[in-house]
């Protein structure tokens, strides 16, 4: 899994997965553009990465915003020529309430961040993808996709839902030009995206299901870690998965098995 003078794009690449996944990605050879809309983050991701002999920018952008993205990635064209993979991890939780409860506006925010952001990161990663080919792999989760006892993740499922669907049509229209797409989908992962949930009133329609102690059979009920997505991240971008493409894999160590 040899990323020698790859260049790759991580958004989100500020914390968690995104963060966990652009220090594999160095770490294999690749230079990373880590971008997000914290400045702070994304310097101490590209601290890290050049503390350990790596190369790595910093993009302040917004997902939603094309002309953010467009600028984030003349710059990756102007400093490093080329691009060879996208990881579109960026996303958020969002509010988690009850349908009646949700109003549009938290509605909406979440799709845009989530399925927008993700379609914008795509859209403009292609000319420069186009010119050689190479991975795009996108963030999706557990929910939506083979869990959805959580009760209240409406917005969110149905978004991460949307992302799987929109990576498979993608990896059929652009397998032409050797752009291969992929979708993980992670369960419960260390990371921050707790910071930016709200949830209310969700127990008012949380059905009455006990689950055995040990959630996430694999490991005893222990959430997985950033590493644990980020491995497979640089397989996915790797000639290793070179006739991989438009596949979902779950990272969850069981858990959408006993909790779907």
């Amino acid at each position: 899994m040899d990323l020698q003078q790859k260049v790759a794009l991580v958004t989100g690449g500020g914390s968690g997965i995104g963060k966990g996944a652009a220090l594999l990605l160095a770490a294999a050879g690749a230079r990373v553009a880590v971008l997000g809309r914290s400045r702070a983050e994304l310097d101490e991701t590209v601290a890290q990465i050049t503390a350990q002999g790596g190369s790595a920018m910093a993009l302040v952008a917004d997902i939603t915003e094309p002309a953010e993205l467009q600028a984030a990635y003349a710059e990756v064209a102007q400093t490093w020529g080329r691009l060879d993979i996208v990881f579109a991890n960026a996303g958020i939780n969002g509010v988690w309430a009850p349908i009646a409860d949700l109003t549009l506006d938290e509605w909406n925010t979440t799709i845009d961040i989530n399925l927008k952001g993700t379609f914008l990161t795509v859209k403009y990663s292609l000319p420069l993808l186009q010119e050689r080919g190479g991975a795009i792999i996108i963030t999706s989760s557990v929910n939506g996709t083979r869990m959805f006892s959580n009760v209240g993740a409406s917005a969110y499922a149905s978004s991460k839902a949307a992302q799987v669907a929109f990576a498979k049509m993608a990896a059929l229209e652009l397998a032409g030009q050797r752009i291969r797409v992929n979708v993980i989908c992670p369960g419960a992962i260390e990371s921050s995206i707790d910071d930016n949930t709200e949830r209310r009133n969700v127990d008012d329609v949380q059905p009455p299901v006990v689950f055995p102690a040990g959630a996430i059979p694999l490991t005893d009920g222990d959430p997985g870690t950033a590493a644990d997505v980020g491995h497979l991240v640089v397989f996915l971008a790797s000639d290793a998965a070179r006739h991989i493409t438009g596949t979902e894999i779950w990272v969850d160590g069981a858990q959408s098995l006993l909790q779907g």
